[in-house]
């Protein structure tokens, strides 16, 4: 009965220790996307390139003791009120470390302004480009891999004047994208470079019909319509309407207008006299590792936002490791691991900067889309390029700067 006792009692104490060791926790990081709403056909790449980065620091030895990093996806819906709800989620119920994302620069106003600032949590937009998002009292935890649009829509003017545009209409979704984008396009091609704006219209999402508003923005005598706004959604009504009523003869979109929705839809043989702008990753070592990487995983490299998506949430992975997993830490850390000095860590790299990591030593994160060596206000510089519809999809046509 004894040696029966002293087993038990063995055995108890054995499960007491075993209980007492803290399993390993997963590190949670958000990804919150458009995944419904206007951006949807864009946000799957988006999201899928995110997880990549997820994988990869996954495949080579986790976050800190071997703990996994998991991706929570989060639908912002593109929308302010979906971008808040989808990141109180993320935040208060999951317990996220950082997010990657809100796409949509309404969703990351909003949600940075009610959640992510005040508990503290770093957020990282892939997509988000407002100038708005630029002026945020953010405490230094809201940064971008892309560039804000004030860098994207004067860079579209001098593009426009150079190759010889003349009068053009605008017509802007009366968000905080198309207002943002509108305004720092027009700052440079009426202000800046003399050009002529006939018509400059705000317009509401998700009406059935434009004509009225395309009526009025023909009045003027442009024949070229630029258009703000997403190609999955009012905006690919726009132009729709406009190719079927003759009321342009040339089009041009900004960056949410190049969506495959649009060639999809209206048919690339209908699209010859329609461009578009969009961010793009400098040609580098890291652009190339990136695409291989992604192709590996099915993906496709030229998807808009594929490439600035990986680098938030490897940026974000690599400063969750340099603060050590503490939440409060990981805003600074995103600095510390992009910011020109140390030694050059590329994508997939994830093993060589855990190490260096490990050993105290600097690291200098060279993203798939460019250095991010964030501003003070949590901006990087880029550079765009304007891309026509051929036989193959969105090709560029020429650089912008």
């Amino acid at each position: 009965m004894k040696t029966k006792l002293f087993a038990l009692a063995a055995g108890m104490m054995a499960a007491t220790a075993l209980a007492s060791v803290p399993a390993q926790a997963d590190v949670k990081i958000g990804l919150i996307g458009g995944v419904s709403g206007p951006i949807a056909a864009m946000a799957p790449a988006m999201i899928d390139a995110a997880q990549l980065a997820v994988q990869q620091v996954n495949e080579q030895g986790g976050i800190g003791d071997g703990e996994k990093l998991v991706g929570v996806v989060g639908d912002s819906a593109c929308n302010p009120q979906g971008g808040t709800d989808a990141a109180t989620k993320a935040v208060n119920i999951e317990g996220v470390v950082g997010l990657v994302g809100p796409h949509c620069s309404g969703a990351v106003l909003a949600a940075a302004g009610s959640v992510t600032i005040p508990a503290g949590i770093t957020l990282i937009t892939p997509s988000g480009t407002s100038p708005e998002i630029s002026g945020l009292e953010d405490k230094g935890t809201v940064f971008r891999t892309v560039p804000s649009d004030d860098f994207q829509g004067r860079a579209l003017a001098r593009t426009m004047k150079e190759m010889g545009y003349g009068k053009v209409a605008v017509a802007y979704l009366n968000n905080d994208y198309g207002t943002g984008l509108a305004n720092a396009f027009k700052a440079e091609y009426v202000d800046e470079l003399g050009g002529d704006i006939t018509q400059f219209a705000a317009h509401e999402e998700g009406k059935a019909s434009y004509r009225s508003n395309l009526a009025e923005l023909a009045k003027g005598g442009a024949d070229t319509l630029v258009i703000f706004d997403y190609g999955d959604g009012t905006g690919l009504t726009i132009l729709r309407q406009a190719l079927e009523n003759g009321f342009f003869d040339k089009f041009v979109g900004g960056d949410g207008m190049k969506s495959d929705a649009v060639i999809n839809e209206l048919g690339a043989e209908n699209l010859s006299n329609f461009v578009s702008s969009s961010p793009v990753g400098e040609q580098s070592e890291s652009l190339d590792k990136f695409n291989e990487a992604f192709k590996g995983v099915g993906g496709d490299p030229d998807a808009i936002f594929a490439n600035t998506s990986y680098d938030a949430a490897f940026l974000l992975a690599l400063a969750v490791e340099k603060a050590g997993g503490k939440k409060e830490d990981v805003a600074a850390a995103v600095t510390e691991v992009s910011n020109g000095e140390g030694e050059a860590i590329l994508p997939g790299e994830w093993k060589k900067a855990k190490e260096l990591i490990a050993a105290g030593k600097a690291i200098d994160y060279k993203g798939a889309a460019g250095e991010h060596n964030f501003d003070a206000k949590g901006d990087v510089p880029g550079t765009y390029a304007l891309f026509e519809v051929g036989s193959n999809g969105f090709e560029v046509v020429t650089e912008m700067q």
